[in-house]
């Protein structure tokens, strides 16, 4: 490189430089504003305690992370130069230093290309070390190349829990996160294509392009287990988004203590849509047409309402397809107006007040109660799985005996805490308080994983974005679960969102196409339907499978760590559930600094992985123990007269989680797909 070109880019770099160190300083000043607001000013002491928490939440999403890229572009156009960063900074003068990314100005920088320069006269990326600006890359359109530093961030090492992809979204992912409030989108993504990641980003953008109504409903993310929700935690609070519910389904739907486990098959009928119309008919089963009239004394009268008539409007009631709490709530004020019509009819005085205290009376209520028992919907699961009898007649004509006998427990419990509820039982509960009750709904709903869902936790999902939206995030061909549903259509229409826009990300930035391809030999057996990924990134040697004899092992195992954790980055050692303590024993005699996926990501970078919760991780580099064990311990099933095949299904999981080196260690033979 000349030496003036060479004088010219460290110019360049260090006056960008001072524009970063301009606006973090910026940054900082508007955080000592927010935090020298009096919140006592409110005008009552409720308005000064929310007021007060506001603050506090806005200065928390105003801190500055100096190991962070403050902006990562900048766009030029003939009249004006913007800086591209994470949130929107300004000078005291109000005058914009920093556009956040999801503003509508800031699109250009992920979607400008050679065919639509969208005004651009140029586009800068620049290149962090740790926080601090190294370099910088100018594209001006004229010519499509391939940025290196949009790879090399892609690439870049990674330890510990999920970073936000805000400067390396492509124009297919932006589509996504830029859709509209009122779209519910349902998002196949292929292993590495981002999908995840873009269901993160969509939250940012629609908390900051509609945020009063998503604040007023709130906004959930639907993670497939604890230690996922571990990991992902960290990317919308670095995009200044801290107000937002991570769960599972399982933390979702808490009204039981999960004790219990369930066998497949008895998961698979308790998950089947038909269960809803079963807790339907035993919820509405309790309606009951009274032994006798009701008879109300009130002064010298005494007031009758046939037992028929009573009767009468319940059923009208029921046909108003009200739930069944409201209704019996809407019967008592039903039986007070008919004993009122009596009372005018009779030349007496009648108001609210009367109204009011006819419906509270004992009589009434006596007659409510058995025309319409109060339920708790805890009560009635617990009565159907261990009464043969009740759960007969809800079950009739939908399901056989057989489905019946494998739903009973096997040892009626004596209460509701002594019970082994099973995950199954708990989405049976949520259903049931939804036909005493209705689920209220919120603005927003992220649902990742969605493949293994059955179609009862679909429903519970579904009744939670009810009024608003969702996005659905999953690929079908890592649905694991013996119950998982296996096409996009059916769930959808389980979730109540049959008329979602559906789309495909198959192009993956994540995964090397080596690993990929290796991979995908398994998608004929797992997913005949979907064709097989294809990756942006080429990285010969990423690959590197190793058979190994048996007695040999242990110190293979040890070998293929103590390689990986000579580069930079994370390791992930997946191998079979059962395998994890004998090799958490070996990591531990042979002094390798590590943790256990269970424990968390944080204090090492070597993290043993549980083949079964490996699902929606990345690490730089991962190492397979055994695939046959990981294929074997989940053995093939027939559900629906289709065959299931989770073990292959799970590999195909752990054989996509590596971002830059596969290791294969086995001793058996690979599964026959990857021979």
């Amino acid at each position: 490189m000349p030496a003036q070109e060479a004088e010219d880019i460290e110019a360049e770099i260090t006056a960008e430089r001072d524009y970063l160190r301009r606006s973090r300083a910026a940054l900082g000043r508007m955080r000592e504003n927010v935090l020298t607001l009096d919140a006592s000013s409110a005008g009552d002491w409720v308005s000064a305690e929310v007021l007060a928490g506001e603050l506090a939440k806005r200065a928390e999403a105003l801190l500055d992370d100096p190991s962070t890229a403050l902006f990562f572009g900048r766009l030029d156009h003939p009249d004006e130069r913007l800086y591209i960063g994470r949130r929107h900074v300004h000078d005291n003068g109000g005058e914009p230093l920093v556009i956040d990314w999801r503003a509508p100005m800031s699109r250009p920088f992920y979607k400008a290309s050679t065919a639509d320069p969208m005004g651009l006269v140029l586009r800068r990326r620049f290149g962090y070390s740790g926080g601090e600006l190294t370099a910088f890359e100018d594209e001006d359109f004229t010519t499509q190349a391939e940025s290196r530093i949009l790879i090399e961030e892609i690439e870049r090492p990674r330890v510990g829990p999920m970073r936000d992809i805000v400067a390396t979204i492509q124009p297919e992912q932006d589509d996504i996160v830029r859709a509209g409030a009122e779209h519910t989108l349902c998002v196949q993504g292929a292993p590495g294509t981002g999908k995840t990641a873009v269901g993160l980003h969509r939250v940012a953008y629609l908390l900051y392009a509609h945020r009063e109504r998503m604040r007023r409903g709130g906004v959930l993310v639907i993670g497939p287990s604890s230690s996922f929700l571990d990991y992902i935690r960290g990317v919308l609070p670095a995009l200044g988004e801290i107000n937002v519910r991570q769960e599972t389904l399982g933390g979702l739907l808490d009204a039981v203590p999960v004790k219990g486990r369930d066998t497949p098959a008895t998961a698979r009928i308790k998950g089947d849509a038909r269960m809803a119309e079963v807790l339907h008919r035993a919820i509405w089963g309790h309606l009951r047409e009274p032994d006798e009239a009701l008879v109300l004394p009130r002064g010298t009268r005494r007031w009758r309402v046939p037992a028929f008539e009573i009767a009468e409007l319940a059923g009208e009631l029921r046909t108003r397809g009200v739930r069944y709490g409201a209704g019996r709530d809407l019967l008592s004020h039903r039986i007070a107006h008919a004993i009122l019509i009596r009372m005018e009819s009779a030349g007496e005085a009648c108001d609210d007040r009367t109204h009011e205290a006819v419906r509270r009376t004992r009589p009434v209520k006596a007659m409510v109660d058995q025309a319409w028992p109060a339920l708790a919907p805890v009560r009635v699961v617990m009565r159907l799985l261990s009464d043969a009898d009740f759960l007969a007649e809800a079950a009739e004509g939908l399901l056989d005996a057989d489905e019946q006998a494998a739903l009973l427990w096997e040892r009626p419990a004596r209460g509701p805490k002594s019970a082994r509820w099973s995950r199954a039982d708990a989405v049976l509960v949520d259903e049931a308080a939804d036909i005493i009750s209705r689920t209220p709904s919120l603005g927003h709903v992220v649902l990742d994983e969605a493949q293994d869902l059955s179609a009862m936790e679909c429903r519970a999902v579904g009744r939670r974005c009810e009024t608003g939206s969702a996005t659905v995030l999953g690929d079908i061909a890592q649905g694991t679960t013996p119950w998982a549903i296996g096409d996009w259509a059916t769930l959808l229409r389980h979730l109540g969102k049959p008329d979602a826009e559906r789309t495909v990300l198959d192009r993956g930035y994540r995964v090397p196409r080596q690993i990929i391809d290796f991979a995908s030999r398994l998608l004929p057996a797992i997913a005949p339907g979907l064709a097989p990924p294809t990756s942006v990134r080429s990285a010969p040697g990423s690959l590197e499978i190793r058979r190994i004899e048996g007695a040999d092992a242990d110190a293979a195992v040890v070998a293929a760590c103590r390689e990986a954790l000579a580069d930079e980055g994370s390791v992930g050692l997946i191998t079979a559930d059962a395998t994890v303590p004998a090799l958490a024993g070996l990591l531990t005699a042979e002094g390798l600094d590590h943790v256990t996926l269970t424990d968390g990501f944080a204090g090492a970078r070597l993290v043993l992985t549980p083949a079964t919760q490996a699902k929606g991780l990345e690490f730089d580099q991962v190492i397979v123990v055994e695939p046959a064990d990981i294929a074997d311990a989940e053995p093939a099933a027939t559900a629906d007269g289709g065959a299931v095949t989770p073990g292959l299904r799970r590999l195909y999981v752990v054989l996509t989680r590596a971002v830059s080196h596969l290791t294969v260690l086995h001793t058996r033979d690979l599964p026959v797909p990857l021979s």
